[in-house]
């Protein structure tokens, strides 16, 4: 069981007090403007409520990867412009990863960000995994709660450790099997299937004796993954991939990848599986995108696995990242019942239970 944090509700009257909320605005950009909003939306409930309880807000956020120095192209004016037309009168600090203090955690820089500051609110669900300045650093200064999405994703993710429906299946994708063996194994243990897709079910299919042509797979996670397939746990792995040649031909093979050959989605009689196997399911996590779905060659077993999803009539919920923007552009986020915003701290969470942002809220300070 994941434990609770302080609520909005918890915080002292709000009422003329200056209030810092850890928003996630880390949004996609193309060519400095936002591709995507959703993270900012998702703040508007916790910084609406803010305000009409008469705070004055500060929202503060990382965007990108800068590195501890400021860099014009990840400059918050384009995400300080949105968020004025969504939530208008909250203010936004500039990139706190311009500062190098924000990653290193380090207590000057937090004393920065709470110089002033009389309450603290933490709606960065996607940054909880981050044991980094404006994460950790302010409940230790000031009395602190999560907003309204990270108690959220919370309370759903929380109840997928504790009370799921049966049967649960877990769907999960993405590139590198070492990114996600620790989440595979510890969901082994309490679902009843996970179904693997994307590049790493090749470092499977290679531990289970196949050849995968130029596939991308990690040699040095093959004996983990065969323990996982020995574990006497349901782990089903692909039984057809889509591939691609050296010239160029786009087509189906078995299990097996001819030499040359780079397999980039699973195929049409894997994604029928899956269909059956989510469609019979009464709890269903998604985390990341069968193959490499920005490719229209290659998005087909992405794009049926988020229709399964979205016709499955049990509760579904649909990690952040690469798997949120696909069902996102196959206009079925409305039939999902729950899209963390937070790909990386979801999965940590299930794995691990907690994350170092949830415990600071905890241990920290709640009175007046």
């Amino acid at each position: 069981m994941v434990a609770p944090v302080p609520q909005l509700e918890d915080l002292p009257d709000p009422n003329g007090r200056k209030v810092l909320v850890r928003t996630d605005f880390n949004v996609p950009l193309h060519d400095g403007a936002i591709a995507d909003d959703r993270r900012i939306r998702a703040a508007v409930p916790t910084l609406t409520w803010l305000l009409e309880h008469g705070a004055r807000v500060t929202a503060c956020s990382h965007l990108g990867r800068p590195k501890g120095q400021a860099d014009p192209r990840w400059s918050m004016a384009p995400v300080r412009a949105r968020l004025g037309e969504l939530v208008p009168g909250v203010e936004l600090m500039e990139n706190l990863r311009f500062n190098p203090g924000e990653e290193a955690n380090d207590p000057a820089f937090v004393d920065e960000l709470v110089a002033g500051q009389e309450l603290y609110v933490d709606d960065a669900f996607g940054a909880v995994h981050r044991a980094h300045a404006s994460i950790v650093g302010p409940p230790t200064r000031l009395p602190s709660a999560g907003g309204r999405l990270l108690t959220r994703e919370v309370e759903v993710l929380g109840g997928l450790l504790t009370s799921p429906g049966r049967p649960f299946i877990a769907v999960l994708g993405g590139a590198k099997v070492s990114d996600k063996l620790g989440v595979i194994r510890s969901l082994m243990e309490k679902v009843d299937a996970v179904l693997v897709g994307g590049a790493m079910c090749f470092t499977f299919l290679v531990a289970l004796g196949h050849e995968v042509g130029d596939s991308l797979y990690e040699p040095d996670q093959v004996e983990a993954c065969r323990a996982l397939l020995d574990s006497g746990r349901r782990l089903v792995v692909p039984t057809d991939v889509v591939a691609l040649s050296p010239e160029g031909t786009v087509r189906q093979v078995g299990r097996t990848v001819p030499d040359g050959w780079k397999g980039l989605d699973i195929g049409p009689g894997t994604a029928a599986e899956f269909t059956d196997e989510i469609g019979a399911a009464r709890t269903v996590l998604w985390n990341g995108p069968m193959g490499v779905f920005e490719d229209p060659r290659f998005a087909a077993g992405t794009a049926t696995v988020a229709e399964a999803v979205a016709n499955c009539r049990g509760f579904t919920v649909v990690g952040g990242g690469d798997s949120a923007a696909a069902v996102d552009q196959l206009g079925l986020a409305d039939r999902i019942d729950f899209v963390s915003t937070g790909g990386g701290a979801s999965l940590e969470l299930l794995e691990k239970g907690d994350l170092p942002g949830l415990e600071a809220l905890r241990r920290g300070m709640t009175g007046g």
